[in-house]
């Protein structure tokens, strides 16, 4: 059966065929409404409650209040009628450990009592419903029967007989030296970054010569992470639509595409999911470095970009363990970083500081890499490692499905302040993640 994923702010309205409908949720709320009778049903998939007023974003499919009766409208004028209409409400976790500010703003449960609310004035009944909780769901819709089915965003693993062995410091250390070494012109060019020195005639001509990078920048500037209606068919090309600053993030994403992608299942739940997460994280960092000024936009894209390479270290001991760690992670809800050494006697942001050191980066994005997890320990720029610790945070809200594991959210406060914000902002942060983050773009199999 073929699916098709539905991303926030989008929805599909269909008759009967043989597709399934699918959204991955964490806060998000996903809703299916269907006529069996008439044989058309769809699935939205709604990010908010409501407008923020700060969203540059004119798509009210985004939110329940706008987005829901606009999904409602479009069932009708397929066919189906509202007094023969079922519902099914899933989503509006808390994902991970409480913090206060998921208490006081409560952003998924508004968003689903906003859905019930708008089914219930229509007199649509809502035949089944799974939302709240701390775990991310998956919602699908069988375009076929019309049926809907709830299940967990992270699918519990059968029961490994893998002999699992706890890694010693000395596997460590022989697994950071065993990662691909990041290309010597990415370093360059994160040299460049930090020092807010860009200058593209020292990297052209090497790119050029680099027959790998300069295709896999290519393919990365014609997905729909831009959006560019023009395709790019050269370095020169790229230069000239996205501008060098751009171009110069993308080099270095692509240089680091195939350590995220050498991995086995461990952290990552989908094919790509590391990088595009880490991809991901490093939008939304520079979307909150323009938004507060605190840091410099293109160092907060390259911290956001590397915060997890210590799970390309990782990984293979993760995939080994994957039973104990879902376990730990899933159901006990033990933070990340506590399953980590409680499993491997070692941390991924332990294992990427090494892996920092190892390829000479700078001490600030070691820094990031280390302490993204609690940013209040951070000594070199407190500021930047607050940044990225809530970039990445958002993506393990609202990108569910990608990575195994959470941040831990608690002094979610004083970690706003840091960086001038407060917690009634947070729903504005959110309507800060760009469209091409909400509906996967960065992906693989968009850049294969």
């Amino acid at each position: 059966m073929i699916k098709h994923l539905i991303f926030p702010g989008n929805y599909i309205v269909s008759e009967q065929k043989e597709l399934v409908l699918e959204a991955c949720l964490g806060s998000c709320v996903g809703v299916t409404i269907c006529d069996k009778e008439a044989k058309v049903g769809g699935l939205i998939h709604l990010l908010l409650p409501e407008r923020t007023g700060c969203s540059k974003k004119d798509k009210p499919e985004l939110y329940a209040k706008t987005g829901l009766p606009i999904f409602i409208r479009a069932l009708c004028e397929a066919g189906a009628d509202k007094t023969r209409m079922e519902a099914c409400v899933a989503g509006g976790s808390l994902i991970g450990l409480v913090s206060e500010i998921d208490l006081d703003l409560d952003i998924g449960g508004r968003t689903a009592e906003i859905a019930r609310g708008i089914l219930s004035s229509e007199s649509i009944p809502v035949h089944q419903t799974e939302t709240g909780g701390y775990l991310g769901y998956r919602l699908d819709l069988d375009l076929k029967s019309f049926n809907s089915s709830i299940n967990l965003s992270a699918g519990r693993p059968a029961e490994s007989h893998k002999v699992f062995k706890k890694p010693v410091p000395d596997d460590i250390a022989r697994s950071v030296s065993a990662v691909r070494p990041i290309p010597q012109i990415a370093l360059k060019i994160i040299r460049m970054i930090n020092d807010g020195n860009y200058n593209m005639n020292e990297v052209a001509d090497e790119i050029k010569k680099d027959q790998i990078i300069t295709a896999a920048v290519i393919r990365l500037c014609n997905s729909s992470y831009f959006g560019l209606k023009e395709k790019i068919d050269s370095i020169n090309r790229a230069f000239l639509l996205i501008g060098e600053k751009h171009l110069f993030q993308m080099i270095v994403s692509a240089s680091l595409e195939n350590s995220f992608t050498d991995v086995r299942q461990g952290y990552s739940l989908c094919k790509g999911g590391l990088f595009q997460h880490s991809v991901g994280t490093a939008v939304i960092a520079e979307e909150l470095a323009r938004f507060t000024g605190i840091v410099q936009p293109g160092i907060a894209y390259t911290a956001g970009l590397l915060h997890d390479i210590g799970k390309v270290v990782l990984d293979q001991y993760i995939s080994s363990a994957y039973t104990f760690f879902y376990r730990r992670t899933q159901i006990d809800m033990v933070e990340l970083g506590e399953a980590e050494k409680e499993t491997l006697g070692f941390t991924h942001t332990e294992a990427g500081s090494l892996l920092g050191e190892s390829w000479s980066l700078n001490e600030r994005l070691i820094d990031t890499i280390r302490h993204h997890h609690h940013p209040e320990h951070a000594s070199v720029d407190p500021e930047l490692v607050h940044v990225v610790y809530l970039a990445d945070l958002l993506m393990s809200k609202f990108q569910a499905g990608q990575e195994l594991g959470f941040l831990n959210n608690g002094n979610i406060s004083s970690r706003l302040k840091k960086i001038g914000l407060i917690p009634s902002q947070f729903s504005t942060i959110v309507d800060l993640i760009p469209q091409r983050i909400l509906e996967g773009s960065i992906n693989l199999h968009d850049m294969r």
